[in-house]
Formats: structure tokens, sequence, C-alpha cells
């Protein structure tokens, strides 16, 4: 038995497989684009062609995620919340808190015991201190986001960038640069921003130990250090955390997959 969890973000489409003992069978992460119901069909038509399975393989799909709605060969959709939190807690029992920023929204989640949501705040009405707000600023920095991340270490002089507005935020950095400011400062303060707001939504649900980090901007290592010195704590981050939400609604969809095929 083969289930299937898509998850279309605004920015990225990801899919994961799951055989019927909960392993990966294969995943995959592409760009979502402006159909979100041809970004789930490609996304999943991926994850099949990386197995060497085909459609007729899945036993159940769940999709979650901005675009879940729009997916129509989807058995069932759940929330990116419940789905997140399941995904974390998979990899990561201990989590209670989970971090999720995404291409243009970001979560705080507070798990229970057995990885539900006991609440949660989420940022879905601007790109501020998203993966979005990222890509702006290292486009006016002229830099990719990985050199971004890597100039951060160089830092010498702690600036602060007081809009978490995208386009104040650039009109900050375009000041910044013609003011003589270096790059590096300039980019650690921009980690330092993000870090700030995101502490703030983490304090709105109560910060409790461990943390997860899931999402996109998890892979970026300025915003994590950035952040596990706002917290006091280290991340938990997974190999791939840009596929939590789809690894969630992957196991929600074995579970129901199981319940269907028990006739209960």
């Amino acid at each position: 038995m083969v289930v299937a969890g898509i998850d279309i973000g605004s920015v990225c489409t990801k899919t994961v497989l799951l055989d019927d003992n909960l392993r990966i069978v294969s995943f995959s992460i592409l760009r979502s684009g402006s159909l979100f119901e041809g970004a789930a069909e490609n996304s999943l038509n991926e994850a099949l062609r990386l197995s060497g399975l085909n459609r007729g393989d899945i036993a159940y799909t769940i999709a979650t995620g901005y675009g879940r709605v729009k997916v129509p060969f989807a058995d069932a959709q759940i929330t990116e919340i419940t789905c997140h939190a399941r995904g974390a807690h998979s990899v990561f029992p201990e989590a209670r808190t989970v971090i999720d920023i995404g291409g243009q929204d970001s979560k705080a989640i507070s798990l229970g015991q057995e990885g539900h949501v006991s609440s949660f705040v989420m940022n879905d009405k601007c790109a501020a201190g998203t993966g979005r707000f990222l890509e702006v600023m290292a486009g006016v920095l002229e830099v990719d986001l990985e050199e971004m991340a890597g100039m951060s270490l160089h830092s010498k002089e702690q600036l602060e960038i007081s809009s978490m507005c995208t386009v104040f935020a650039e009109t900050e950095v375009v000041s910044l640069l013609a003011n003589g400011c270096q790059r590096a400062d300039i980019a650690q303060g921009l980690y330092l921003a993000v870090a700030r707001r995101i502490t703030g939504m983490v304090g709105q649900v109560g910060l409790r130990e461990r943390v997860a980090m899931t999402g996109g901007v998890a892979k970026n290592a300025g915003v994590v250090r950035a952040l596990q010195g706002k917290l006091g704590t280290t991340l938990l981050i997974s190999d791939e955390p840009q596929i939590a939400g789809a690894l969630g609604a992957a196991i929600i969809a074995s579970q129901r997959c199981c319940i269907d095929s028990d006739g209960s």
C-alpha cells in the first residue's frame, strides 16, 4: 500500500509517497507556478517517476497547503497546521514547538504529547519574514540566498532593520547601501529582524522545548543561527525540512486508508 501527501505551497509544491511501514518511498519538490492543480499533478508525477510506481499504486491521497482545494484527485484536504505538526512530530517526537517558515507565510505551533496541535499562530497576510522576503532582500544585495547566509558570518557591526514590510525593508536596505554600510552587516541585520518577528510569534503560543523548524527557510543557515540566538535553544531540523507538510499529509492518508480498508 502506497499513500501520497501533497503540500501545495504558494512557492513550491511538495509530494511525499509512503509505504505501509510509513517509510518514505520518494519525494519531490517543484515550483508551484500560477496553476496549483498543474503543480500538484507535476509534483505527484515526479515522485512517481522517482519511485518507479504509477498512479494506480496509490491507495489514498491527502492534499494540504495553500492550494489544497485545487487538487481534484485528492481523497481529502487537511490544513497545513495539522500536517506540519504531524510531519514534524513523526521525525522529532520530542518536539513541543514547531516553527514553519515557508515562501509566503510563517507559523508557530504548540504540540501536545502525541503531536496534536494545542495552539498556533499564523502570519499569512504579508510576506514579512518569509522566504519571499529573503529572496527580495538578496536581490537588493545582488547575491543569491546561499551567498547571503555565508556573507552574514562576516558581520562586524550590528545593524537594526526596523521594517519587516517587504517594500519598506527594501527601501531601507537600499538606503543602508547608499550610506556605505557593509552587505555582511545588512544581511545579518535582516536575519535578526526575521528572528525577532518569529520569536514574537513563538511567544504567543508559548515556547516549549524542544523546538523543531520546518519549511524551506529552515535551509537558510543565517536565519537558523539568528533564531537559535534569539530563542536560546538549538533547533531540530531534518535533512529535508521542506517536505514536513507533505509528510504529515501522507501519514494521515495512511491512517485513513487503514480505517477504510478495515471497513470501520
